[in-house]
């Protein structure tokens, strides 16, 4: 999958998205650096100054809604560290530890790679099982240990891991997605399943991560 990931935004023009390209995972220093975890190929592009992103942080934090200027990006040993406007200690950097970062992005500029896809080509996609729909995609969640998809079914919501093992194949030509999920996420276990399975759609490793996006 790409390393940039978008998704549609009913606050930008139809014909642009939203890029994330990085997530802020630790203070560095007492001036207010970040260490910067880029989910982009290009950040010579994405992160020159002036730069203003988006963020991505829980309903309430104290940076909901606003949005966050570069004013330099420098490296420590391999590592790409942000320097950005208002943010001039440690303490204001350890308030936007686990930010993600998104851009505006017109559709027609992003590259094309093969097993690669974008949110807004996901959402939408008629999902299959056993060469039957099963659901719909509605939804593309992103998360430090891996994404989550939205399927959206006659019985209600199924979160599915976008991992091989769950998602055998993406033809966005056709318009589906095949899924090969394991017993018990899109029906109910037997009587006799044991009694520690995990909740069907929330993989365990993922509790955490869902709670606090």
């Amino acid at each position: 999958m790409a390393s940039e990931k978008s998704v549609p935004d009913k606050t930008v023009a139809p014909n642009r998205t939203q890029l994330r390209i990085g997530r802020l995972t630790k203070a560095h220093g007492l001036k207010g650096a970040l260490k910067i975890e880029l989910y982009t190929d290009d950040p010579e592009r994405r992160f020159v100054p002036g730069a203003v992103f988006s963020l991505q942080v829980p309903t309430g934090h104290a940076w909901h809604g606003k949005t966050l200027e570069l004013v330099e990006l420098r490296w420590y040993n391999s590592h790409a560290v942000g320097f950005f406007k208002g943010v001039l200690d440690r303490t204001a950097a350890e308030g936007l530890v686990k930010a993600i970062l998104w851009v505006e992005q017109d559709i027609a500029e992003l590259p094309a790679e093969e097993d690669a896809w974008y949110d807004h080509q996901l959402v939408g996609l008629t999902v299959i099982r056993d060469g039957a729909k099963v659901g719909t995609l509605t939804q593309v969640d992103h998360f430090p240990a891996q994404d989550l998809l939205t399927v959206k079914t006659d019985d209600g919501d199924v979160l599915v891991p976008f991992v091989k093992e769950f998602v055998s194949a993406v033809d966005i030509t056709a318009g589906t997605m095949t899924v090969t999920p394991p017993p018990g996420l899109f029906e109910p276990l037997p009587d006799d399943a044991p009694e520690n399975a995990p909740e069907a759609g929330v993989p365990a490793d993922l509790d955490e991560e869902v709670e606090e996006n």
